[in-house]
């Protein structure tokens, strides 16, 4: 059985403000798929979703089969296990998108992780942040294979 672990993190400046997100996948430890894309407006508990949604949608791509799901978003993860319910009216749609995703897969795994460990993921999403503050970056998300050219610094 393919498993993937998953770390995904939002980033904003501001709550709301400009958003990224950061999803950080490796097989058996090593790197496959980085994402760092910028979002627009959001706030932090939203991108964070997005960027959970994202990785999930990565993993089904990749043919995963078992998720590990790594996250430093406390809310998101107690939402997802049902200890906390989803009130804001923003929210709903993107917690049951992603309860939608979690069903593509034969076993999930979900744990919430400090921010050191989080860390590429971080990485990611507050990069996204800065590429979109006026930068030359022509609106494509940077999504690729580790070993491949970014999409981005193709120019």
């Amino acid at each position: 059985m393919r498993v993937f672990t998953i770390f995904s993190d939002g980033a904003c400046s501001g709550n709301p403000g400009p958003a990224g997100i950061g999803v950080h996948i490796t097989e058996n430890g090593v790197v496959v798929r980085e994402v760092s894309e910028a979002i627009g407006q959001a706030t932090n508990n939203i991108a964070e979703y997005r960027a959970f949604i994202r990785g999930l949608q990565e993993a089904k791509t990749l043919g995963a089969e078992h998720v590990q799901l790594r996250t430093d978003s406390q809310l998101l993860y107690f939402q997802l296990k049902g200890d906390y319910k989803v009130k804001h009216p923003n929210m709903k749609p993107l917690y049951e998108e992603a309860m939608a995703l979690l069903k593509n897969f034969r076993k999930v795994e979900c744990k919430v992780v400090p921010r050191e460990e989080n860390a590429q993921a971080d990485r990611l999403a507050t990069s996204a942040l800065k590429k979109d503050k006026g930068s030359s970056h022509d609106g494509r998300p940077d999504v690729f294979f580790i070993g491949e050219e970014s999409p981005s610094s193709r120019g």
